[in-house]
């Protein structure tokens, strides 16, 4: 798991771990919005990309594991920057494709200095105003909370479906590597479903 994109937490004392958490899901926001409105060349997507190095040096983590935090996301940035290279532009395609792995690092810069405690009760904080208009606080930061946790867990199971694969000599194919995903993703999913219901989250 350590190798998954958000799907590890490295304990620290640094200024970033001990930063609220409510206070850098809100720069992450910021972060993500600003670098998708105002970076327009390729050298400014750098320097956003650049931060957020400063961000895992300030935190201490390790280069192993930043790197095995954003490793896996590269081959799907690098198609799609193809893409955009062929429909708008080699200038274009770079800055999308360093702005999107900016982005990702900082999320997994944020998961790697928070606890999902931590995330819950800070969006709970935060949300818990609108509460007495109805909004189920409560719901979102669970759903908040099950969708970061996940994200790593089916990652897992595309690594260990290719894994099993590979051991078996087998060749690619969509249909035998789709099924089995499917399959530990639907039962993976009625699991979660049956434990909430036992705890009255249905309720």
């Amino acid at each position: 798991m350590r190798n998954i994109p958000l799907g590890v937490y490295l304990p620290g004392r640094t200024l970033i771990h001990r930063a609220p958490a409510g206070g850098k899901f809100l720069a992450l926001l910021a972060f993500i919005l600003a670098s998708t409105v105002l970076v327009d060349t390729p050298l400014a997507a750098a320097g956003w990309l650049g931060a957020v190095a400063a961000g895992y040096a300030a935190a201490r983590v390790p280069l192993r594991t930043a790197v095995g935090q954003t490793a896996p996301v590269l081959p799907v940035l690098l198609v799609l920057g193809a893409f955009q290279w062929w429909q708008r532009g080699l200038d274009f395609a770079l800055t999308t494709v360093i702005v999107l792995l900016a982005s990702v690092s900082a999320a997994a810069l944020l998961t790697l200095t928070t606890t999902i405690s931590e995330l819950m009760g800070a969006i709970e904080k935060g949300l818990s105003p609108f509460g007495r208009f109805g909004l189920p606080v409560e719901t979102i930061s669970l759903a908040v909370s099950l969708t970061i946790r996940l994200i790593p867990l089916q990652l897992a199971t595309v690594t260990e479906v290719l894994a099993a694969r590979k051991a078996r000599g087998a060749g690619f194919s969509v249909t035998a590597f789709g099924t089995p995903v499917l399959i530990r993703s639907i039962r993976r999913a009625r699991l979660l479903a049956e434990a909430l219901i036992a705890r009255g989250v249905a309720d």
